[in-house]
């Protein structure tokens, strides 16, 4: 052992594919932290994460290599060591399964490697279908000192960490693509503490920021050592936590802890950064939204001017025969409080057109629920063209709740390139608007105060597609459905058990029912952020055609 270690935990923000400006991310790391001895970034850093079939490809594995030499070469002033990550195929094996690598570049050459050896095959991830597992894992030097390398899941089980400890390990660094969902920072926090409990080592926790296709990734980088954590880095913002080894213990600035948010602040953060960064990796500078004067436009809409700035949001109001003026001068009052642009288009002409030419074919039949998806396809068809015409990205507004049970018509609500309620359920909708009329995120564009009207919080939800209709007249109380849905879905509780919990059991059944027969819709819905511990498509995937009753 020698002096001590001046380490740099950089939280950056990559995107998949962008193997030049991942790399200059790393540079800019290092520029940033010029006394440091060296500097960690997070899981598959010069690739991206998750990079899924991409990583396959002959080409992308060469030109994650030639950014991997490029970073080397830096190291060569004598400045900070990097450690990165990045695909590492066996030599001559280019094409095939590579190793999901973390590598410390040093002296102008990659000097260390570690190969992830735990392959998570869960939830969003399925790693064993694009890497391979690595051997067992050895310590690297740096600089005087023997530092133990375990690649995200690996710090999930203990014989990585004990293999280490066994080889001299002063220190485990854990580079992660860790993506946010409710409660991981636990989950988090009780692996660090495990294994730091079983090797007395120090651990460091490396993390990125931002959204990736349905992924948002918090950060939180921390460094934990004697029972607690010594630093930490803010949540969804790109950052630089310093942190110093001596003598086999980690210390940190006083000041070196930071403040995190807790339950709605830190979904809605979740939604705005998922939100941003899908719209803008994508190539979008602006959104239009259908604001019908309800809840979900309106939280859609609070969202993507936090996001991207009420210049970039343009809303539509889009009346039929059907609604209220109440409800369009509740849109009216949510764009104003959020300084949006405000269009109206009357889909009355298209509907009465439509029913003409339908008639023939429909005579003899009442209208129905036909007739409901019909104006809704209008409207879909009227934002999607406003979309084409004006190059803004069509954001929908259905939350997880009617995404559940199919309270949402395909080619018509559902329409749109993201989704930044796919995974809320209708009652934290009404609780991320009741916290975002009393706060806001610190990095979000749009205006103190309430963005949200009161009366679009309270008045009882209606898709108003048919004279007095509302949302009840065809499902159970929100509380209520929110319920049964977080059972069945996130919790995978059975008929039984749901049962044995005081709810109805055929009003269960009926729920249960709708859950499944609405996969096919589910399917065909746009992407959104993963806020949840069941996302549905990563998390959760059921057959569309599907007869088992579990009853």
């Amino acid at each position: 052992m020698s002096g001590g270690l001046k380490i740099v935990l950089a939280q950056i923000n990559p995107i998949v594919g962008d193997l030049a400006g991942n790399a200059e991310k790393i540079r800019q790391a290092r520029v940033n932290a010029p006394d440091a001895d060296l500097i960690v970034t997070p899981e598959l850093s010069v690739s991206g994460y998750p990079p899924e079939d991409l990583v396959l490809r002959r080409s992308y594995q060469r030109a994650c290599r030639e950014t991997v030499d490029e970073l080397a070469a830096l190291t060569a002033d004598g400045g900070p060591a990097l450690i990165i990550g990045a695909p590492w195929p066996e030599d001559g094996d280019e094409g095939r399964r590579p190793y999901n690598a973390a590598l410390l570049l040093d002296g102008g050459k990659v000097a260390g490697v570690a190969r992830k050896v735990c392959l998570p095959n869960y939830g969003p991830f399925d790693e064993p279908r694009t890497f391979r597992e690595g051997p067992a894992p050895s310590v690297i030097e740096c600089r005087g000192h023997k530092i133990g390398l375990m690649v995200c899941e690996d710090m999930w089980f203990p014989d990585v960490a004990g293999a280490l400890k066994e080889q001299g390990a002063e220190l485990l660094i854990v580079p992660h693509g860790s993506p946010f969902r409710t409660g991981v920072d636990e989950e988090r926090f009780a692996n660090a503490r495990a294994r730091h409990d079983e090797t007395g080592l120090p651990v460091l926790f490396v993390n990125q920021c931002g959204g990736q296709d349905e992924l948002v990734f918090d950060g939180g980088c921390f460094a934990f050592d004697q029972g607690t954590v010594i630093a930490s880095a803010p949540l969804f913002e790109e950052a630089l936590v310093e942190v110093s080894l001596e003598d086999g213990r980690l210390t940190a600035a006083p000041n070196a802890l930071s403040e995190w948010p807790t339950d709605e602040r830190r979904i809605y953060e979740a939604l705005v950064v998922g939100t941003r960064d899908y719209v803008k990796k994508s190539g979008f500078s602006s959104v239009v939204i259908g604001l019908s004067g309800g809840i979900d436009s309106a939280l859609v809409a609070a969202i993507a001017v936090d996001a991207l700035g009420a210049d970039n949001v343009h809303c539509v109001r889009l009346p039929s025969r059907y609604t209220s003026q109440a409800s369009m001068d509740d849109a009216q009052a949510c764009a104003d409080a959020l300084g949006t642009r405000l269009d109206t288009v009357a889909i009355e002409p298209a509907f009465e057109a439509m029913n003409m030419m339908l008639a023939p074919v429909f005579e003899g039949r009442p209208a129905d629920v036909t007739e409901e998806n019909l104006q809704s396809r209008i409207r879909g068809t009227a934002v999607m063209a406003i979309s084409n015409k004006l190059g803004s990205m069509m954001l929908t507004t259905g939350n997880k709740s009617e995404m559940s049970v199919g309270y949402a018509t395909l080619y018509g609500d559902m329409n749109g390139g993201y989704n930044p309620l796919k995974d809320v359920y209708k009652t934290q909708v009404f609780a991320l608007s009741r916290w975002r009329n009393a706060q806001k995120p610190s990095f979000a564009l749009g205006p103190d105060g309430e963005v949200i009207p009161e009366v679009i919080i309270t008045k009882p939800p209606s898709a108003e597609l048919r004279e007095d209709q509302k949302d009840s007249d065809s499902l159970p109380p929100y509380d209520v459905l929110d319920e049964i849905l977080y059972g069945l879905i996130e919790e995978d509780a059975g008929m039984a058990e749901m049962v044995r919990r005081g709810f109805d059991q055929a009003l269960v059944h009926r729920v249960r029912r709708l859950l499944f027969i609405a996969e096919y819709k589910r399917r065909q819905s746009g992407p959104g952020p993963k806020v949840s511990t069941r996302y549905f498509g990563r998390d959760r995937r059921y057959p569309i055609v599907n007869r088992f009753d579990d009853q």
